[in-house]
């Protein structure tokens, strides 16, 4: 099996090109490979590679900036998706791409399935909708997978950013009204091996759209404190401990775009599809923990 992967360098990205030649041969591309602005130019790399799968980790994910750049928003996250799909499609692949909690509106009371109505709130998540329309459309052979509140170590990632203010200050302020579950790239990745793996053994999963996310769920806040008390409890030396986590609504931090405040996705169909159940956010949040303690030692 080969394997085209976009993405290379993000979150997801770095994950997967790590764990797929155990399994493919694989055609990792990063942002300097991959122009995502310039129409024509992934189609391409399609026709070159021909791959077996094709793997889309690239997007356009500053939610807030995304207010100001819409244009570049919709190129990245809506028209490339749909050039990837009708160019995995000449090739007879199978497109495989990673969409957000985003596509709702997060008024519903309980978790959100597949066939819910979409009502993007802001730009980021209305152009990552228009992405999965056009990959649906496109005729292709396409898995679309849902995922909320990723995490991996390196980067800006949620869980460095709440080390270091509680580092530097006496008391931190986090939202305590959304509601999703923090997601691993590693989980994300290790599923995403394992569809390509039902499809090598001749058992794929039907195209269409998937939600792929830990489970249990907690609010930004409940995350910022199990972080906190976790790496405390690991001997980290910090100002703010988990009671020092002042809880406060989302509307005491207004932002360019709004965010659902019920972020939850039901992942009963990918459970039932793959035969697997989806570990307790709380194991992947302690493994990006780990690894992030450890780099900062290095």
């Amino acid at each position: 099996m080969k394997v085209l992967l976009f993405g290379a360098g993000g979150q997801v990205g770095r994950v997967l090109a790590a764990m797929l030649p155990q399994v493919a041969e694989l055609v990792a591309l990063g942002r300097d490979e991959a122009d995502f602005t310039r129409s024509g130019h992934l189609a391409d790399l399609v026709a070159e590679a021909r791959p077996d799968v094709v793997i889309n980790a690239a997007a356009y994910t500053a939610v807030d900036r995304a207010e100001s750049e819409p244009e570049l928003a919709a190129q990245v996250n809506a028209a490339a998706p749909a050039e990837l799909a009708v160019a995995a499609g000449r090739a007879g692949a199978t497109l495989i791409h990673y969409s957000t909690d985003y596509v709702f509106d997060g008024t519903k009371a309980g978790a959100y399935v597949e066939t819910d109505p979409t009502a993007p709130l802001n730009i980021y998540g209305r152009t990552k909708r228009e992405g999965e329309i056009a990959i649906a459309a496109s005729g292709a052979d396409f898995l679309v997978f849902r995922t909320s509140w990723v995490h991996a170590p390196g980067g800006n990632n949620f869980i460095a950013k709440m080390l270091k203010l509680a580092a530097e200050r006496d008391g931190l302020k986090v939202i305590d009204d959304q509601i999703g579950a923090p997601t691993s790239a590693r989980l994300i990745a290790q599923t995403t091996l394992r569809a390509l793996a039902a499809r090598a053994a001749g058992n794929p999963l039907a195209s269409g759209i998937y939600h792929l996310t830990a489970s249990g769920e907690t609010s930004w806040n409940g995350y910022a404190r199990f972080v906190i008390a976790e790496a405390i409890r690991r001997g980290l030396s910090l100002k703010a401990g988990p009671e020092d986590v002042e809880p406060l609504p989302t509307t005491a931090f207004p932002t360019s775009a709004r965010r659902p405040l019920n972020s939850r996705l039901s992942t009963a169909k990918l459970r039932e599809a793959l035969g697997v159940e989806m570990p307790d956010w709380h194991e992947g949040a302690l493994e990006t923990l780990d690894a992030t303690l450890k780099e900062s030692e290095r």
